[in-house]
Parts: C-alpha cells; structure tokens; sequence
C-alpha cells in the first residue's frame, strides 16, 4: 500500500539517537552508528520522532510500504516492559551487589574530607590533579548505575547530584577529585542502554531533595542524549534546581 512514512538521511545523521528515543512504537534503532528504520510496520507515519531530531535528517514520504501494524507494536512494547521489570537485577532484594550503600572516606592529603557540604563541591581544574599518592576513590555511595539506583535513598537527601555518561570517567583523568568528590554519582550510556532514562531521573529529581545537578557529557553527538534526558526530567518535575553541565573532549580536556 502507498502510505505516509518516515525518510531518514543517513548523510544527515549525526548518530545522536534521540529520534530512536522518542519513537515510542520502537521502529527506528541505531546501527553503525546511524539511525535507521528498522520496522517499516512498526511506523506509524506520525512523526513524533521528527521535532527530537536536531540535525534535520528525518522527514516524510509517500511511498510503498506495509501497513501499520499496530496490535505488533503492543506486542513488542509489552516484552519490553517485561524485560525491564525482570527480577534479574533488584534494587535491594536478590542480588547483594545492587543494594544501597553508603560509604565513608577518610581525610585527604590537603586535609580536607572527601565529601564536603552539601553545595560547596568544586570542579578543580587540570593544573591542581592529585599525586598518585593521593588517588583515592571518592565514591561514597552504590549503585552507581542509573538503571541500578533507588528512586529514593537517604543518600540523595540535600545531594549534588552528578550525573555521568559512563566513557567521561575514562577519558578525564582526574575524574574522581573533579567530579565524583562531595557528590552522589549516577552513571550511563544514552547510546547502549536500551532505556529511556527520562522516566527514572524525573522521579529521583521529584522525590528527594536535591540541591544542585551536574551532568558530566562527552562532545560526541550520541552522548547528547543524557542532557537531553537529565533536561527533560528537570522540567518534568517541576523543580528549579541549578544544572550545570560540563562536556569533555575525547582527548580528555573539559571544553
């Protein structure tokens, strides 16, 4: 049948896959890379994928095409949802490893402690990076996974909340005192995590009492996705809480 559908330039693509995000019925996924439709009756010629599209690349066409089947699309969306709430990774009971823990630091070489108030938790620059003597861990809470993470723990109770695309702690080296020290990190990928974490971090946001956000990005296009998300639930929420978000370059320089 000649329906309406949508097109997408792969030329145009910058692999940034908010489109696969926002196509609710699941027809577009990410290759290579690239944006693609991989369900033609999956699509259903609406087109709430175009506005999430920032380079222009997805548009609509009349052409040849199977018909929407939209009974296929509840089916898929319902396994969906099965998966994600399977029992394989609880927040508490079940696995130890996914249990909310909060962790104590001791004094660092400056004196001062590894998480101070509330507030008050600075991004120090480059010049000022810890001597190997000093490389301690400043994580002081688990999980650190955003699909891992109570929607409420004592922990986020006044917290600066970072939040972190997980390649940003590979790629700046002195990741732990820059960022991690005096916050409560959340970690992820927008590009393989196979989850809308828009959902999630609205309700951390709106349940706990957060005092300031940092998210923590890469410059390549598809890590856009996390701001785009931690945005999202920001003003889903409601709330008015100062967000500051710091983007690093592969070659591990803050931009």
């Amino acid at each position: 049948m000649i329906r309406r559908i949508i097109h997408i330039d792969e030329a145009k693509c910058n692999g940034c896959g908010l489109c696969a995000d926002a196509c609710h019925e699941g027809a577009i996924g990410m290759v290579d890379g690239k944006a693609r439709l991989l369900r033609e009756d999956y699509c259903d010629g609406l087109g709430d994928c175009l506005p999430s599209c920032p380079a222009g690349a997805i548009t609509f066409e009349e052409r040849e095409a199977p018909a929407y089947d939209h009974a296929a699309v509840l089916a898929a969306q319902a396994a969906k949802r099965r998966d994600a709430s399977s029992p394989a990774a609880p927040h508490h009971a079940g696995c130890p490893g996914s249990r909310a823990a909060v962790f104590s630091r001791p004094m660092s070489t400056e004196g001062q402690t590894a998480s101070p108030a509330a507030g008050t938790a600075p991004v120090i620059p480059p010049s000022e990076a810890c001597p190997p003597s000093d490389l301690r861990s400043q994580l002081t809470q688990w999980p650190v996974q955003i699909k891992l993470a109570p929607v409420t723990a004592p922990f986020f109770d006044g917290a600066d909340l970072l939040i972190a695309a997980d390649c940003t702690a590979y790629a700046y080296g002195d990741f732990h005192r820059s960022f991690i020290r005096g916050r409560i990190t959340l970690i992820g990928c927008p590009k393989l995590d196979s989850v809308d974490y828009s959902e999630k971090l609205t309700e951390i946001i709106a349940r706990n009492d957060l005092k300031s956000i940092t998210v923590v990005r890469m410059e390549v296009p598809c890590c856009g996705g996390i701001e785009f998300a931690v945005k999202n639930a920001l003003n889903a929420s409601g709330k008015e809480i100062p967000l500051n978000v710091v983007t690093i370059s592969t070659d591990g320089r803050i931009l």
